[in-house]
């Protein structure tokens, strides 16, 4: 039934209409896409809302949103498709079968494009529960290389000799996407960097909201933060794409947590200008953590987790 359900949503929820983006400049060096003024939160009347909201930022690169209605977090996911795999970042949170709907995405692509349905290969931006509870739907399908959100599957499926400095490319055939281990927000983090369109896809480590370090953990978050930056240093960044939104689009305030609809919250979309105000603040810090509040995101350490 459930699954039955997300079918329907998704033909409900067609992409997002928006402003059609700018011709390119000739030799423009990121292929462009368009973001939707606003996103469907959780409200105010669920009973009107689909499980998710797709938005096709350009007909190979999909932003689909989870409903707050489904569960408060409303993570946002990623689909890319390049000529012969896709690419899903993240699964979603709470009780949702993610996969009948993402592989339903894949097979419309496919029609428009007169093809056979590419592979995909399933990964995550970091291992907490609501980013991949629509896990098991994938595992076991065919046709999909599922890789779970921990280093060593991590290493193991991209070929990363070392844990985390070192940055892999994942060839989607005529599409490389660059693999950036960040752990801090969490040990198996990643932020992954689209050559195609420019845009860096940053997880909970960079969004419009609370980023959470703990106190343990903040060496490692801070030299993270650091890697993005000179990462991006020498190369087109279009958009800053994270995995949540908790900020209002009133400067340096945030949703409380757990808010399902968040009628005037902060656009997805962040620049290279927010990693470059962030960095200057954790190298300010010193190695000390403390609670920080900035234009569009909230630094927000937390006690350092007890010994397992």
């Amino acid at each position: 039934m459930r699954a039955a359900l997300l079918a329907v949503a998704a033909s409900q929820a067609p992409a997002t209409p928006g402003t059609p983006p700018t011709a390119p400049a000739v030799n423009s060096p990121v292929e462009p896409g368009v973001l939707p003024a606003r996103w469907m939160t959780g409200g105010p009347n669920c009973l009107e809302l689909p499980p998710w909201q797709v938005h096709e930022y350009n007909p190979d690169f999909y932003i689909i949103r989870e409903s707050g209605c489904i569960h408060y977090e409303k993570p946002f996911l990623y689909l890319i498709f390049g000529r012969d795999r896709a690419l899903l970042e993240d699964t979603g949170a709470g009780n949702v079968e993610t996969a009948p709907f993402v592989m339903d995405l894949i097979a419309r692509w496919a029609k428009r494009n007169n093809r056979t349905a590419p592979p995909l290969i399933v990964v995550h931006s970091h291992s907490h529960g609501d980013h991949t509870a629509g896990d098991r739907g994938f595992k076991d399908l065919p046709n999909v290389h599922f890789v779970a959100a921990t280093v060593a599957e991590l290493q193991k499926a991209f070929g990363i000799g070392t844990w985390p400095s070192d940055i892999v490319p994942i060839d989607l055939g005529g599409r490389i996407i660059d693999l950036i281990p960040i752990p801090g927000h969490d040990v198996a983090g990643i932020a992954l960097y689209d050559r195609r369109t420019g845009i860096l896809l940053t997880g909970d480590s960079v969004y419009p909201g609370r980023l959470y370090v703990s106190a343990d953990a903040f060496p490692a978050f801070v030299a993270s933060h650091r890697r993005l930056v000179t990462f991006t240093g020498d190369k087109p960044v279009a958009h800053v794409l994270g995995t949540h939104i908790e900020q209002m689009r009133t400067p340096f305030v945030d949703y409380p947590r757990g808010t399902v609809y968040q009628p005037d919250e902060h656009t997805l979309e962040l620049n290279r200008g927010v990693l470059l105000e962030l960095d200057e603040v954790l190298g300010r810090l010193n190695g000390t953590p403390e609670r920080v509040v900035l234009r569009d995101v909230i630094l927000s350490p937390q006690p350092a987790r007890p010994p397992r």
